[in-house]
């Protein structure tokens, strides 16, 4: 019924020369629930997408710089990550659309621009979830839970069970995220108390010193350029949050909101990053978890044994993996709907349910996702795949704050960016250089990225870009700026 209807009634679209406006049914059928997330659940979700980072994975940056290059590599990214989400706070508060990081490329940059960064995201939100449910299966087979083992049945659960969710509504799936979230930051305390008992200073520095490294110390064993390689593994302690603006239409007073849950957000985790990773290594040492699956539970077992702390941390290690698989599964829905709608991507993605839920953006990536995860059964793989589509979203969004700021210098924005060019100048500098590590760490994960990219391109150029429609949030705010201009010009 609903590809019939879009069949006759087909929306206008922007032309290379100018656009037009669409009929009330088109967006009618593609609205989100408003007013379902305050200040609380946004907070939340900011660190769901992130909290699964601080039980595993940020680890392997020790085996690439040590605890010297990791904390500096954790120290800089979580700078890049602070000075974006201020940028991107200025930019949801300008453009609150489900849009996110394409509605503000799209004003600054273009459509090119706009398809570039909406693209990046989506890389990074459906294969990040795809990864974490293969973390998920290989969590449940450990604990032993229900002898079930790691594999399809388990990915497939998690899909079903948790876009089940979702589909329900937002409001729903975003207080399940919060109490799962809670769970899993009340175990990182936990942690952090228990391996503080522990703590020994000569453990941070104990990885053999690499020979003929330039710049080799005990604290930089693997030299200077092993901060560089350390980077995208800094960044798994803030990886995701800068999504919450994706769910800027179903908040209840975005312009305000909006900043301060991505403060907040990032306040939190910051403080999760220092505790984290300066009670797992000093506890058990950087030798000892450089390369684990599970990083912090070894910390605890210093001689094998499972302790009743280490036991609490395991479980909750899966409800961190729960909330983060939870929320980005959330973002993927969110960026792919408002793509959709303004015609970059097929428009019936962007169909939502009589309970305001983007119902295909939700089933598509998910089937998508399984999909990879079943077929290949290698998250790392993925999730640096990822990492790659992440930092050049970082780039484009930074630089979409400081060309708006340099073009639009009068344009109304209910909050400003502390520092302002120079906050998002330096998110820029630092994203592209994280963008180049990825390279050092796995070379394969990103040409894939790229191989996405380029099929995605040459779909927008051959096709989409001629279809554009016009009336969509974000394609009409960035089609009043050229008006603006016009009249100026004129």
């Amino acid at each position: 019924m609903a590809d019939s209807t879009e069949s006759q009634s087909a929306p206008p679209v922007i032309s290379p020369g100018g656009g037009t406006s669409t009929d009330d049914t088109y967006l009618a059928r593609r609205s989100l629930r408003r007013g379902s997330a305050g200040p609380l659940l946004l907070t939340g979700l900011g660190v769901a997408y992130v909290v699964s980072g601080d039980f595993s994975g940020w680890n392997n940056g020790l085996a690439q710089g040590g605890f010297g290059g990791l904390a500096i590599a954790a120290v800089l990214m979580g700078l890049m990550y602070t000075c974006l989400v201020f940028a991107l706070a200025e930019l949801a508060s300008v453009l609150p659309t489900a849009g996110g990081g394409y509605g503000f490329a799209r004003r600054a940059l273009g459509t090119w621009g706009g398809f570039l960064t909406g693209t990046a995201i989506l890389i990074e939100y459906v294969l990040a979830p795809a990864a974490i449910s293969i973390f998920i299966g290989d969590y449940v087979e450990s604990l032993g839970l229900f002898g079930l083992h790691s594999g399809w049945p388990v990915y497939l659960a998690c899909f079903v069970l948790f876009i089940g969710i979702h589909l329900w509504g937002v409001g729903e799936a975003l207080r399940f995220s919060l109490v799962v979230t809670a769970v899993a930051v009340a175990a990182l305390i936990v942690f952090a108390l228990a391996a503080l008992t522990g703590f020994h200073v000569d453990a941070l520095n104990d990885i053999p010193v690499r020979e003929g490294a330039f710049g080799a110390s005990s604290w930089l064993p693997f030299g200077v350029l092993g901060i560089w390689a350390a980077f995208p593994f800094g960044m798994w302690f803030f990886l995701g949050v800068e999504g919450v603006p994706l769910a800027a239409e179903e908040t209840k007073d975005p312009a305000r909101v909006l900043p301060k849950a991505m403060a907040a957000a990032m306040g939190v985790l910051l403080l999760l990053a220092l505790i984290t990773f300066t009670a797992a290594t000093g506890a058990r040492g950087s030798a000892a978890i450089q390369s684990v699956g599970d990083p912090l539970v070894q910390a605890l077992q210093p001689h094998g044994e499972p302790t009743t702390v280490s036991r609490i941390v395991n479980y909750a290690g899966l409800a961190g993996l729960v909330a983060s698989f939870f929320s980005l599964i959330f973002a993927g829905s969110r960026q792919l709907f408002a793509l959709s709608r303004a015609g970059y991507l097929p428009r019936f993605l962007s169909l939502t349910s009589r309970r305001k839920a983007p119902y295909l953006g939700l089933l598509v990536p998910g089937a998508l996702g399984f999909g990879l995860a079943a077929a290949t059964g290698d998250g790392a793989r993925m999730l640096n795949v990822a990492v790659f589509g992440a930092t050049i979203s970082y780039a484009l969004m930074a630089l979409s704050h400081l060309v708006l700021r340099r073009r639009e210098p009068g344009l109304h924005r209910p909050y400003r960016t502390p520092g302002g060019m120079l906050t998002s100048s330096v998110a820029f500098v630092l994203a592209c250089s994280a963008l180049v590590a990825t390279f050092l760490v796995d070379k394969d994960a990103a040409l894939i990225a790229l191989g996405v990219y380029v099929v995605a391109l040459a779909y927008f150029a051959c096709y989409s870009r001629h279809r554009l429609v016009a009336a969509a949030p974000e394609e009409e705010f960035a089609a009043l700026a050229a008006a603006e201009a016009e009249l100026t010009r004129d």
